[in-house]
């Protein structure tokens, strides 16, 4: 296994890494994607599943963000039709925070700025009479969409697209040290499973480890004597996950004393998500969690809206994760960009190229963009295609004239070729895995076939689907990255599927 050559080589398996490794491997490379951990370990799974162009940005002026996000929400829809989904808000006015003219104004903007055609417009509503969830004294808002979607499911999705276009995944697997001779990296990489080690070599080498991205290059000695390299803001934010606190799909968006916002989101059918906080940190991204006073602000958010009123203690779940920020320089960590930006290392004779920032919507555009880079370095012109093609499992017939529509009909015939598979499970496999869901089923003509029921309605056809095309390694690979089955299933599931990992 020593000696493996490729065009390129890129490092980190969250969103923007699968979203390189699958628009450079479209385009006839000869990729590596190479992961410490597993794919979507740390920030691209504790996002807050919305794809969505960033209201509250237009106030920070961040217009061409915003801009592109929007866009990208658009072209995202229908590329994985089966990850994401329209998704309807509302928002209560608080007449103490910003006036009604302004984010009439604001949602104007965002109506149009990035050329909607998918979503409804937004719209005044009255709360009373229509929703007995909110406080008697909020009694009008706004309505609009953006979308939601998978983000876990997204970026695993995104690896078994390059994997389909020739390239190489390999989780577990930690890049020690790199160095460039005759416009070439040599890279030596550990298998942190068997502690075996490597050499292989690449042309060009694409760092992004997100949170990490500063420290891998300072660990390699990369970031040396080049004082121009940007710096990385660290962000953590948290979410709690509740039984369902109220009936309906809308979502709604929160304004808050501070300027924030929170959002209150319908979460796997039977629960509720709320998050985002937002606070600075400098601790290892692997080891964030929830502290006592996010856990409060969150619930407070709530609080200061509904009815029903929380407690921390009450929720069922919480997650956090570590947004890489690009430095901008700003104070507060609410006003940090979300825009991103990919650094050149101009010192080294092979090509080499760090990303800083991003979001999760816009994980394509910046993945386009840093493969038009790498491919005007090689002198040859290949053209993008990621805008135009589905994502793998996204493949519904008349995709491009109504997504919504074609994953009904989709799932109509499913239901008809799969007649014994109960509704329930229908669905999720539809809404994980698309049409990749044949790969599971096969030729099945009941339950049986599916093979072992570790319980709650896992099959083991399922499992070994994710254990050999979804590089799932572990019971937490599978029922927390691969899928979202870790909030649904009992504790005895999940002890009987440790058996298919040993």
């Amino acid at each position: 296994m020593s000696n493996l050559q490729y065009d390129l080589c890129v490092i980190g398996g969250g969103i923007n890494g699968a979203g390189i490794a699958r628009d450079a491997a479209g385009r006839g490379l000869s990729v590596l994607l190479v992961e410490a951990d597993d794919l979507a370990g740390a920030t691209s799974s504790a996002s807050t599943k919305l794809i969505h162009g960033g209201l509250r940005y237009l106030e920070m002026y961040e217009f061409g963000m915003v801009r592109e996000a929007l866009k990208e929400r658009e072209t995202l829809y229908y590329a994985a039709p089966h990850l994401i989904r329209h998704q309807k808000l509302l928002l209560p006015h608080d007449p103490s925070q910003r006036p009604l003219w302004l984010i009439r104004l604001g949602l104007f903007f965002y109506d149009y700025l990035g050329g909607r055609k998918s979503v409804p417009s937004s719209g005044l509503i009255e709360f009373k009479g229509k929703s007995n969830h909110l406080k008697t004294e909020y009694k009008d808002g706004f309505t609009y969409y953006d979308c939601w979607g998978d983000d876990s499911r997204l970026v695993v999705m995104n690896a078994v697209d390059a994997a389909i276009h020739g390239a190489r995944i390999m989780t577990r697997t930690k890049c020690e040290g790199m160095t460039s001779e005759n416009g070439i990296w040599h890279m030596t990489l550990r298998d942190t499973n068997y502690d075996t080690v490597q050499d292989v070599t690449a042309r060009m080498v694409v760092n992004a480890t997100g949170p990490w991205v500063r420290k891998f290059l300072d660990n390699t000695g990369l970031s040396s004597d080049d004082p121009n390299i940007p710096n990385v803001r660290l962000v953590k934010g948290s979410h709690l996950i509740f039984p369902k606190l109220y009936e309906g799909d809308n979502a709604y968006i929160l304004q808050q004393p501070d300027k924030r916002i929170v959002f209150v989101i319908p979460y796997e059918g039977h629960y509720t998500l709320i998050g985002t906080t937002e606070e600075a940190y400098e601790g290892d991204p692997k080891d964030c969690m929830i502290s006592k006073s996010e856990s409060a602000y969150l619930c407070e958010a709530h609080n200061r809206f509904f009815k029903t009123q929380i407690k921390p203690d009450e929720a069922i779940f919480s997650y956090s994760g570590v947004r890489p920020l690009f430095d901008d320089g700003s104070s507060d960590a609410r006003c940090v960009t979300r825009g991103y930006r990919i650094y050149r290392h101009d010192r080294y004779d092979a090509l080499l190229l760090s990303v800083f920032g991003g979001k999760l919507t816009t994980y394509r555009a910046l993945s386009e963009a840093v493969v038009n880079k790498l491919m005007k370095s090689t002198g040859r012109y290949v053209p993008a295609w990621t805008a135009h093609k589905p994502l793998a499992g996204g493949e519904f017939s008349d995709r491009r004239l109504n997504p919504e529509t074609s994953f009904k009909a989709f799932k109509d015939r499913q239901a008809q070729k799969y007649p014994f598979l109960p509704e329930e499970v229908l669905e999720r496999y539809i809404r994980a895995y698309g049409t990749r869901m044949e790969y599971i089923l096969k030729n099945a003509r009941s339950l049986d076939d599916l093979g072992k029921n570790y319980g709650d309605q896992v099959f083991e056809a399922e499992i070994n689907y994710l254990k050999y095309y979804e590089w799932a390694q572990s019971v937490d690979d599978a029922v927390w990255r691969r899928s979202k089955l870790g909030v649904h299933i009992s504790d005895e599931t999940y002890q009987a599927l440790q058996s298919c990992f040993l």
